[in-house]
């Protein structure tokens, strides 16, 4: 299974949306809590191509997106092979 990162704050409704279905896949994560490490949002949006909301996801070298695009995958039947490439 990829390496998955997940960039969140601890009040964002659609972080915990993503860590739910993630969780719920067995997926083990890194989380990257902006509250707990603000220096790394500069990192998150170099690597999101400017994306600046959270949650911003990636598996592997990949970008998803957010919280919406995680759960289109899934809706889409294509999380699982993203995942298990």
């Amino acid at each position: 299974m990829k390496n998955v990162e997940i960039y969140t704050t601890p009040t964002c409704g659609f972080c915990h949306a993503a860590k739910r279905l993630l969780s719920s896949k067995g997926v083990n994560f890194s989380e990257i809590s902006l509250a707990q490490q603000p220096d790394k949002r500069a990192e998150m949006m170099q690597r999101a191509n400017g994306g600046r909301t959270v949650p911003q996801i990636f598996v592997g070298d990949t970008h998803v997106g957010g919280c919406d695009d995680l759960y289109a995958l899934e809706q889409a039947g294509k999380l699982d092979a993203l995942l298990a490439a």
